[in-house]
């Protein structure tokens, strides 16, 4: 099992969805699945300057995170359709 590394955006992102109860229980479903399986059949590797970077979508949010040794560092939390994850990550 992988050890989760959560970012502090993505930790913020997760606490303005606890009102939501559904999309925060697919979303943190959806983490805990990350740490037995960090790739799974539907992670994309993230193309451009970021390829270290993979992603999957969990509903209409997306994660993007990178698997390190024995850990999944969760960088992005976000809206699918929304291009406010790629300019955030632009900006890492």
């Amino acid at each position: 099992m992988y050890k989760l590394l959560i970012e502090r955006r993505s930790l913020d992102f997760l606490e303005t969805l606890k009102k939501q109860k559904k999309h925060y229980v697919q979303i943190t479903s959806k983490l805990l699945s990350l740490s037995r399986d960090p790739h799974p059949q539907d992670c994309k590797k993230i193309k451009g300057e970021r390829r270290e970077f993979l992603r999957v979508d969990v509903g209409e949010f997306r994660i993007v995170y990178s698997v390190e040794e024995d850990t999944i560092k969760i960088i992005l939390i976000g809206k699918r359709g929304d291009d406010e994850v790629y300019r955030r990550l632009r900006n890492l």
